[in-house]
């Protein structure tokens, strides 16, 4: 089990030391949210290659047998109760995860009218959340991203999920040890430069780096800056006062109508929220704007892949041995359409 502290560099606050608790670490009060209502516009071309049709890449069967959504939710399983997983997802996409989420009750899905960006997404199913568990802590993950060790993955979850005892006021980002100086990738500058010499250290964020040029990300690598997973754990509570504070009209849009969620008028009043929204940024509008929320635990020893362009597939299916169906992909004429 890992062992966590909060660092306490350049006058950040500190929290006490823990360690694994199954008395207060309880499955009972953790709940998981899927981020699946992704529209999977760069990855389209091979998806379209792969499926046949348009569906987005999460409920696209890339990385063999499996479709992502299905991949992420027995990752999630090892960690949080299927019963207490909610899916957030898009209503034109009924048709590919119907079928998928056909053992989910409806309360656990979270539909949106439209695709509106990752922020509208996280506070619509924050409020639903906490309607059912207010007290409760949330892990978010994304539907579509690899990981080389689920159970390794999990195991920091875990520390972030207890961490939420000591200091239920900071949400937590699990952020990757880089491999490379990618650009398109969002970077997380720790306060302490040194967080890899302590990786079981959680540590204040100073700022976030969101795309970066080439020449920003090999300084960002070299100044032990980590990749934004977008996998964030905190008590729901620690969550909404975030967003609240960095996107107060939306919030309050969201808010005004808590009241009708779980009833047979939320379709029609959420239809009319997202109506008026523009898309939406977690990342650029709630986290970069609010780094004091914020704290990240580094994740080393394992590869993570967003699994955002053609080539990160290849490269996946490569690193875990299906090079041939990366072969079948690449060698009809419409695959070869999709590295042009």
């Amino acid at each position: 089990m890992i062992m966590n502290r909060l660092t306490n560099d350049q006058g950040s606050p500190q929290g006490s030391p823990f360690t694994s608790n199954p008395a207060n670490a309880g499955e009972a009060e953790r709940w998981a949210v899927i981020l699946a209502g992704g529209d999977g516009t760069r990855l389209r071309s091979l998806t379209r290659v792969i499926a046949g049709d348009e569906r987005p890449k999460q409920f696209c069967s890339i990385l063999g047998v499996e479709t992502l959504l299905d991949q992420t939710r027995a990752r999630v399983a090892l960690a949080v109760r299927p019963a207490q997983t909610l899916f957030v997802l898009t209503r034109n996409h009924e048709r590919f995860y119907d079928s998928l989420l056909s053992d989910a009750q409806p309360e656990q899905l979270v539909v949106q009218p439209k695709n509106a960006g990752t922020a509208p997404a996280i506070l619509y199913s924050l409020l639903r959340l906490s309607q059912l568990d207010s007290l409760s802590s949330v892990a978010f993950f994304p539907s579509d991203h690899y990981f080389s060790d689920d159970r390794a993955f999990i195991s920091y979850v875990e520390a972030a999920f207890e961490a939420t005892h000591s200091r239920d006021d900071l949400v937590i980002l699990l952020g990757i040890k880089p491999e490379a100086p990618e650009a398109e990738y969002g970077w997380i500058e720790p306060v302490s430069p040194d967080l890899m010499k302590n990786p079981d250290a959680l540590c204040r964020i100073s700022r976030f780096w969101e795309k970066p040029t080439p020449t920003l990300a090999r300084a960002l690598m070299e100044r032990g800056c980590l990749w934004n997973s977008f996998v964030m754990v905190g008590r729901v509570s620690a969550f909404l006062e975030m967003v609240r504070l960095a996107l107060p009209d939306l919030y309050e849009r969201f808010k005004a109508v808590e009241p009708i969620f779980h009833t047979s008028q939320e379709e029609r009043v959420i239809g009319e929220i997202y109506s008026q929204l523009h898309d939406t940024n977690f990342s650029q509008h709630v986290l970069a704007a609010r780094p004091g929320d914020l704290a990240v635990l580094p994740v080393s020893e394992l590869t993570w892949s967003d699994l955002g362009k053609p080539q990160r597939v290849l490269s996946t299916l490569a690193d875990i041995g299906l090079s041939p169906l990366a072969e079948r992909f690449w060698n009809s004429a419409a695959a070869m359409k999709v590295t042009a």
